[in-house]
């Protein structure tokens, strides 16, 4: 079995924003040489998501504006993780987006559903962040 690994270096200027990363991980698919196999994507900071879902900015919006009603950002003193910080409501908008996300390589092409893509999802921006592209297989 081959493994391979790459990190994915971020910085959204805005405090949220979602990128749509899947072509980069299909070129680090066919740069890994692994036709069949599974590839990871995980974001490697605690306040950003890597998730599946359609590129479409009506559902990106509506995931603004869901997260936010989940997880407002204001007040920041209503969190008390908020001591010398104002990120706590990106932890919890993280918590819900999940962490990391698997996907199958198959005949060496990311094996995903005729509308998902992969993304990966700022919360807390203005600085750089990674993503973790680890793939096995064969």
């Amino acid at each position: 079995m081959k493994s391979y690994r790459k990190e994915l270096w971020f910085e959204i200027p805005a405090r949220r924003g979602f990128v749509n990363i899947t072509r980069t991980v299909q070129e680090c698919v066919a740069d890994s040489g692994i036709r069949e196999g599974l590839v990871l994507c995980n974001a490697m900071h605690i306040t950003a998501s890597v998730f599946i879902n359609d590129d479409e900015s009506g559902l990106h919006h509506d995931y603004e504006v869901w997260l936010e009603k989940l997880a407002p950002h204001a007040p920041v003193e209503q969190y008390r993780h908020n001591v010398g910080e104002d990120n706590a409501d990106a932890h919890m908008k993280r918590q819900i987006m999940g962490r990391e996300v698997v996907v199958a390589i198959t005949d060496g092409l990311l094996d995903l559903g005729t509308w998902e893509q992969i993304f990966y999802g700022e919360f807390d921006g203005r600085r750089r962040k990674r993503v973790l592209v680890k793939i096995i297989g064969e």
